[in-house]
């Protein structure tokens, strides 16, 4: 039962590739239409969305110019698609793997520190002991801090995969217990349409998370 709850998350195929993970970059199919096709309700309302994000963005990043601002609408948007993707049948959910959240976390993370290290080494050294700290607790506050700076990558990264992992676990479960008996199938269907539903806004929030979070680290530089 372990095993086949687990294989929904499995990347490789009957052709002994990894094909599953081109469901990674499908919403490139998706983009073109949205933003050169004739206006509809759904790319209005698309653009309207990236419109508030991005201002979001940018008034978060007042110290930054607006390219970073577009990089992390971009991060924004491959999530997204990406969480929305895993919930339609047959479609790999890319987000479920900490190799694909750890792709854009650490990347983000390491440059963060790189340029601290040189150009703000002495805001980035200043920020291990905060304002107030009494003396005696110095050594322990920059080992927090520290270990608190070094994790970051792992925690935008788990956030994300769990949050996704636990959903569709529990969908599969549900669809499981439904193969039981007519009456099993007809008391789990309302009950999967919520799930799906709550698991929709899920996609949407955590990867409006991810962004937000790296949006935070960067105003710490």
């Amino acid at each position: 039962m372990m095993n086949n709850l687990f294989m929904i998350f499995d990347p490789s195929t009957s052709m002994n590739f990894s094909m599953n993970w081109l469901a990674g970059v499908m919403w490139i199919m998706i983009m073109p239409y949205i933003f050169w096709a004739s206006s509809s309700v759904f790319s209005i309302s698309w653009k309207k969305l990236l419109k508030n994000f991005f201002q979001e963005i940018e008034n978060n990043l007042k110290s930054f110019k607006s390219k970073n601002c577009l990089i992390i609408t971009c991060i924004f948007i491959i999530i997204m698609f990406n969480n929305f993707f895993g919930l339609f049948p047959y479609i790999f959910t890319s987000s479920s793997h900490l190799i694909f959240t750890m792709f854009f976390a650490f990347p983000i993370w390491m440059s963060l520190i790189i340029y601290m290290l040189l150009n703000k080494i002495n805001m980035m050294m200043a920020h291990f002991v905060p304002l107030g700290s009494p003396i005696f607790l110095s050594f322990f506050m920059v080992v927090i801090e520290t270990v608190s700076n070094l994790i970051r990558p792992i925690t935008l990264s788990v956030r994300l995969m769990a949050n996704m992992i636990s959903g569709h676990l529990l969908l599969h479960l549900l669809s499981s217990i439904s193969m039981f008996g007519e009456f099993f199938f007809i008391m789990s269907i309302p009950v999967m349409m919520i799930l799906l539903m709550l698991e929709t806004a899920v996609a949407f929030i955590q990867s409006f998370v991810f962004a937000i979070l790296v949006t935070l680290y960067i105003n710490e530089t």
